[in-house]
């Protein structure tokens, strides 16, 4: 256990997760097994073979941007650069579509794994990086517009290698466009509550709602025992009333929130499962926004992170999953169930770590029930290595990962030994909601997305400073001002390359990390209509020509 403790310990200073193993975490490496999709930029850069090669200067760190800026829905501004060598390839993956969920019936069951021909297509790029931003084939409009139209954004940050974050950035889209398929005429009914079981009709009387109680009051346990009028034994030929007049009001963005969180964890049941057919190396974090009906749903399973910048107002629309912030989750796990702890950690978490001449003495210390510290006596069991110890970005859970959610790492353990981390890395994204036709939203109001390598070193208000002095000196009919501004934001966290490395303003140190930064305009949202199908495409389109 020394050994792996210092070990670990040694790779708070280099980072433990530096990517080199391509069989991502200690398992079978895999490298006699095919690739799912090869290693490759995001489609939508357009990006040949030989560009893809130079772009992984680690010296140089070449920033990428959009060729041409209608590319993406919304005029949406992208940029990325690669690490300053954590790893040899950049891990960070990008996607953004418009994808199409068709219709289908309330029996079936949205299989786990997307076919071939997935019924979700993507509409935003060619394979040969080719195509335009949005196609609406005319004749076909009749055909789809059973459909559900929805835009989708995702960043991967990938770590121990690059396999899990480029399965991800292709199939997740697809994972939500299945679960959607089940529950669109749900959606698409406004007018009416998802009924509780599906297929039946929803009753809309007052009472079942919540509201004024009708006519007939909910018969009690002992009226319905004695056979009162509408209890089971009554002669009375009258319709019993209803138990309980109250029902729990389900909205229709809980159904989109649950597609959302079902898609995240078949995605990562995916990954478990084809990793025995294919190389898919290490994991990743995900942050996805998906719009839908005139909302914005963010998902975040990891620590990337999403702002929306309106009116010169910060609005927070994900929290960072991290040993620290999700600690008393893990505890709690770990005390639940502590064989996964391998009898070699302990859930409880103490200032520093705990020496042999110290039991018998009190300590400060702090349980999955606290918020705050306490004292405790030492116990020989407390001389374990804590289940999350470091603080900030090098803490690490079971002294290996500085993440607590994300998709992928089946395969990791603990250095040398057989605890696996995965119980304790949870896929299930936390999923925030923005109605977008709540407000008025001007040129200069944005989504910005970005992987940790942004936030490591600017701040939500130095990132909202940046973004909104830099479009103020732009052109508001400018479609590539969001573009630029993503690469100018990219520049300033990657910082200039000078005797001591890579530094930024006022000589603090700039990002050796990957960094992948989208930047969405929101006005375009409010200029899609909200009626489904492919109106909203239309929409889409005209607000392009404009």
């Amino acid at each position: 256990m020394l050994t792996r403790v210092k070990s670990a310990v040694a790779g708070f200073m280099g980072g433990i997760m530096t990517g080199g193993g391509s069989g991502g975490g200690g398992g079978n490496s895999g490298s006699d097994l095919p690739l799912k999709f090869p290693y490759m930029r995001p489609e939508f850069l357009g990006l040949s073979p030989d560009e893809i090669e130079c772009s992984a200067d680690h010296v140089a760190r070449p920033i990428l941007i959009l060729k041409e800026t209608r590319r993406l829905p919304w005029a949406t501004g992208y940029a990325e650069v690669i690490n300053a060598g954590k790893s040899a390839l950049n891990e960070d993956q990008a996607c953004c579509e418009v994808v199409v969920a068709r219709r289908r019936p309330m029996s079936y069951c949205p299989p786990s794994t997307p076919s071939k021909t997935p019924t979700a297509k993507r509409r935003n790029s060619l394979p040969n990086g080719e195509g335009l931003g949005l196609r609406l084939e005319h004749n076909r409009t009749c055909e789809d517009s059973e459909g559900l139209v929805f835009h989708y954004w995702a960043l991967f940050d990938g770590h121990a290698g690059s396999g899990a974050a480029v399965v991800a950035s292709r199939l997740l889209q697809h994972h939500i466009a299945f679960q959607l398929q089940v529950v669109i005429e749900i959606i698409r009914n406004l007018h009416a509550l998802p009924p509780a079981v599906m297929g039946e009709e929803p009753d809309n009387t007052p009472y079942l709602q919540g509201n004024t109680p009708g006519p007939h009051r909910a018969l009690t346990r002992a009226a319905s025992l004695r056979g009162a009028s509408g209890a089971p034994s009554s002669p009375s030929n009258t319709p019993p009333p209803p138990r309980f007049y109250t029902e729990k009001k389900i909205q229709h963005e809980s159904l989109v929130i649950g597609a959302i969180e079902n898609a995240f964890k078949e995605m990562d049941v995916q990954i478990e499962r084809e990793k025995h057919v294919y190389n898919i190396s290490g994991g990743c974090t995900a942050l996805t926004v998906v719009y839908l009906l005139g909302k914005l749903y963010v998902g975040n399973a990891g620590d990337s992170r999403a702002i929306i910048i309106r009116n010169n107002d910060i609005i927070p629309m994900s929290a960072e999953f991290t040993p620290e912030s999700e600690r008393q989750r893990l505890q709690f796990l770990g005390y639940m169930q502590p064989h996964l702890l391998g009898n070699e950690f302990t859930h409880l978490e103490f200032p520093r770590r705990i020496q042999r001449k110290e039991v018998g003495k009190r300590m400060l210390y702090r349980d999955f029930t606290m918020s705050g510290w306490a004292y405790k006596t030492i116990e020989d069991e407390d001389l374990k290595f804590p289940l999350i110890y470091g603080e900030g970005k090098k803490a690490r859970v079971l002294a290996t990962i500085g993440v607590t959610r994300g998709l992928g790492d089946h395969d990791l353990k603990v250095h040398d030994s057989n605890i696996y981390i995965k119980p304790f890395l949870s896929c299930c994204p936390e999923v925030k909601v923005y109605n977008l036709m709540q407000h008025e939203h001007g040129a200069d109001d944005v989504l910005v997305m970005g992987t940790d390598g942004l936030w490591d070193v600017l701040s939500n208000e130095e990132v909202a400073e940046s973004i909104t002095t830099f479009l103020s000196n732009c052109d508001p009919d400018d479609l590539h001002r969001y573009t630029m501004a993503a690469q100018d934001l990219v520049m300033r966290a990657r910082g200039v390359l000078r005797d001591r490395g890579w530094r930024i303003t006022n000589e603090r140190l700039g990002s050796g990390d990957d960094i992948s930064v989208f930047i969405i305009p929101l006005m375009y949202g409010n200029r899609v209509p909200c009626e489904p199908g492919f109106k909203e495409l239309k929409g889409l389109l005209d607000s392009k020509t404009q």
